[in-house]
């Protein structure tokens, strides 16, 4: 059997001595970059290897032109997977301690761009982990080398270009993943310019879950996002956040719905604002 979304802290217990099995732990925080991985050394499921969400899952900020979190090169990122020891045999779980695993359902959605589509996200993350009182263990840790077969999927994002090209066409919907008051442009407290882009709909991914931290059912989360996104097929839908880290989540909620895989506008709201031509809207639309 494999995992190609959601996998829960009892069923992962049974396979974390299974060399098939890489568990990645990409425990991050905005504040403190070295967070992360300093509570993985303390701390961690026993044999998850760490995954820096600047220096592994983003390449380098280029200031006034890319994002606050830019995509890496695929081909890079094929070569820290192999170094991960993940190939096509390798199922792969993903973890972190933030809210519904954001930075997690970044390193899902980069290894499904990348071709490897069973890797799931561990529903609850750390915390749900823990509270099972599950084993843990501390230090470093690592996997012998495996060969990744990169298979990109080009279509699994798209540019700030082609998203202008989408604006005002009913058969597109965009779905702006950041808070309420983010997106109505009421506050911004990280990119220089408050607001939307024109069109978008507010789609924060908190109601994407339970108050425990995970998701809610598929038949919730259908009816969420027949309410936002219509008759509109996934591969026309848009997420995009602030950097393009938790514009990830309503990708796999979307995807756990049963709706499929929709597209990510990876620049996010700190590429679009670098360019003062495009437009940019507040309020509620």
């Amino acid at each position: 059997m494999t995992f190609t979304l959601l996998i829960d802290a009892s069923e992962l217990k049974l396979h974390i001595e299974d060399k098939d099995w890489a568990i990645i732990d990409c425990r991050f925080s905005l504040d403190d970059t070295e967070r992360g991985r300093r509570d993985y050394l303390a701390a961690h499921i026993p044999g998850a290897i760490y995954a820096h969400l600047n220096d592994d899952l983003c390449s380098k900020v280029i200031p006034g032109k890319t994002g606050r979190h830019p995509l890496p090169a695929i081909a890079s990122l094929a070569e820290t997977f192999s170094a991960w020891g993940i190939d096509s045999s390798t199922q792969v779980v993903v973890y972190d301690d933030s809210t519904g695993g954001m930075a997690a359902a970044r390193l899902w959605w980069l290894l499904n761009w990348a071709g490897h589509q069973n890797v799931a996200i561990l529903d609850g993350g750390w915390l749900s982990w823990n509270q099972l009182g599950l084993p843990a263990r501390s230090g470093q840790e690592q996997r012998d080398k495996r060969m990744f077969e990169l298979h990109e999927d080009p279509s699994a994002y798209v540019t700030a270009e082609q998203l202008q090209g989408f604006l005002n066409d009913p058969r597109y919907v965009i779905l702006d993943t950041r808070s309420g008051p983010r997106y109505r442009g009421e506050v911004e407290p990280i990119d220089p310019v408050a607001g939307h882009i024109p069109g978008a709909v507010s789609a924060p991914y908190e109601e994407n879950l339970t108050p425990e931290g995970k998701f809610l059912s598929p038949d919730v989360l259908r009816r969420r996002f027949e309410k936002l996104v219509k008759s509109v097929p996934p591969e026309n839908v848009i997420c995009y956040c602030g950097s393009g880290v938790t514009a990830n989540h309503n990708i796999v909620a979307i995807a756990f719905a049963g709706f499929g895989k929709a597209r990510l506008y990876a620049g996010s709201w700190s590429e679009w604002v670098t360019n003062a031509s495009r437009p940019i809207a507040t309020g509620v639309e």
